[in-house]
């Protein structure tokens, strides 16, 4: 689990950083700003930048997906970008989620909404490699899980990690103080698909979570994820 800070909005940030012999991989990317601070915490991490050959995106957020064109550009090696199918056409720019935007700047001042309108169309943009489908196995470090968990967008995912049995969320769940919180729903598009997705967490076997906001849960998982659904 990396820690990230965004720069001037004291916000700290987890992606997530897993590999193996063969493969490297970076789970989500952080703000357009923070591609340096990425990479130089996955150098801080003992695992030199240039092995990094693979990354997933949970979904397409900015705060997910922003710091990964600059990721891709300080690459001389090749990377390849892991997303679920219906999210890739979010992240490649060729459809827009313009109803989330709506929510998340209902009460902004007009000049400000529209700026906020402007910069969600104009973001910049990556191809996906590889579009992912749900309850797909991935053969790299240990085994992944992909788990679609659609309300939060429509093709976010979470990733459950076999050998150690850890759930990485994107934004499906929360954590504060060690505890998790569902997803919030001003930052939601659909917040009741959103709780229907998690139901599909509790088939699987899970030690520990990270939240990209919140960081790490350990400890009666199950009972948590069960208390939120109701």
């Amino acid at each position: 689990m990396l820690e990230v800070s965004a720069p001037g909005e004291g916000m700290v940030f987890h992606p997530v950083l897993i590999w193996d012999d063969q493969d490297v991989i970076l789970i989500d990317a952080g703000l357009p700003p923070m591609a340096t601070a990425v990479k130089e915490a996955i150098a801080g991490s003992g695992v030199p930048f240039e092995r990094l050959n693979k990354v997933i995106i949970t979904h397409h957020d900015i705060d997910h997906l922003g710091g990964l064109p600059g990721i891709l550009s300080a690459a001389q090696q090749k990377i390849t970008v892991l997303a679920h199918e219906e999210e890739k056409p979010f992240i490649e720019g060729k459809k827009h989620l313009l109803a989330k935007i709506e929510k998340t700047i209902a009460n902004l001042p007009p000049e400000e909404q529209e700026e906020n309108r402007n910069n969600y169309r104009n973001r910049e943009t990556v191809e996906v490699d590889v579009a992912l489908s749900d309850g797909q196995q991935l053969p790299y470090c240990g085994g992944i899980t992909v788990i679609h968990t659609p309300g939060h967008t429509p093709g976010h995912l979470c990733l459950y990690l076999t050998a150690t049995k850890t759930l990485i969320t994107g934004d499906a769940l929360n954590s504060n103080q060690g505890k998790l919180m569902g997803p919030i729903p001003m930052f939601t598009v659909d917040q009741k698909q959103a709780m229907a997705s998690l139901r599909k967490l509790l088939s699987f076997e899970i030690d520990r979570v990270i939240c990209y906001h919140g960081g790490l849960v350990q400890g009666d998982i199950q009972e948590q994820i069960k208390k939120l659904i109701g």
